[in-house]
């Protein structure tokens, strides 16, 4: 079994699943006492807030920093539990020389098995509007369809200000729901929940077509790549 290396605490509510569906993952597997060999680096996500996930060269310093420490602990491949941290994958797999498991090449990989070719796609700010995933779905001939600005406003405040402390409300649920309907209007035949902390909020119950859960999607190609599948 390979050691994973997770840098989590972005946020740490998101990591503790990650953990959790990882060794439950392996247990799955191989039965009985088994479970992951793996290494967690909680940054502290106050730190990259301070000046925004948009401030890219002090974000990669301090991603960076904590992914050194997860090679120096052993790990033999990194699990960025955050889908915004994979805009620097690239270069986390450049500085440190260890394979990145890639949340949307695995979500690409759970999409195309479904045979959609449209997605509508919630997550932060960031990664709804920059191309690095997707532009990884383009490349298995998936669209993604974002919200519109104001709709992506409410994502983005909620997601810092609520759901990335833990704090789950009926009223954000709603909200949530109401901009589904309106990308399912747009022609989205599936949602990806792109952000680690959406899945406390929606799940498949929720919605009336494909939901795609990255955090648990990303556990899985995980606990492939540990055990060599």
């Amino acid at each position: 079994m390979k050691k994973l290396g997770l840098l989590g605490g972005l946020s740490w509510v998101s990591t503790i699943d990650y953990y959790r569906y990882i060794n439950e993952g392996i247990n799955a597997r191989l039965g009985g006492l088994q479970f992951a060999e793996c290494v967690i680096y909680s940054l502290n996500f106050g730190e990259l807030q301070t000046h925004g996930w948009d401030d890219w060269e002090r974000t990669h310093s301090i991603l960076l920093r904590g992914c050194m420490h997860l090679k120096a602990a052993g790990a033999e491949a990194l699990v960025l539990c955050a889908n915004t941290a994979h805009a620097l994958a690239d270069e986390m797999q450049s500085a440190t020389q260890l394979p990145v498991i890639h949340i949307a090449d695995a979500t690409a990989k759970e999409i195309s098995s479904k045979a959609l070719k449209t997605v509508g796609f919630l997550g932060t700010k960031f990664t709804m509007e920059l191309a690095f995933f997707h532009d990884k779905l383009r490349a298995s001939g998936i669209e993604s369809l974002v919200p519109d600005f104001d709709d992506r406003t409410f994502v983005q405040h909620t997601l810092r200000n609520e759901l990335g402390c833990g704090i789950v409300t009926p009223q954000t649920k709603h909200g949530y729901l109401d901009i589904i309907d309106r990308l399912i209007a747009r022609g989205a035949e599936g949602i990806v929940l792109g952000c680690t902390e959406i899945p406390l909020l929606l799940s498949q119950s929720d919605v009336a077509v494909p939901v795609f859960d990255t955090t648990r999607i990303h556990s899985r190609a995980a606990v492939d790549y540990a055990l060599g599948v």
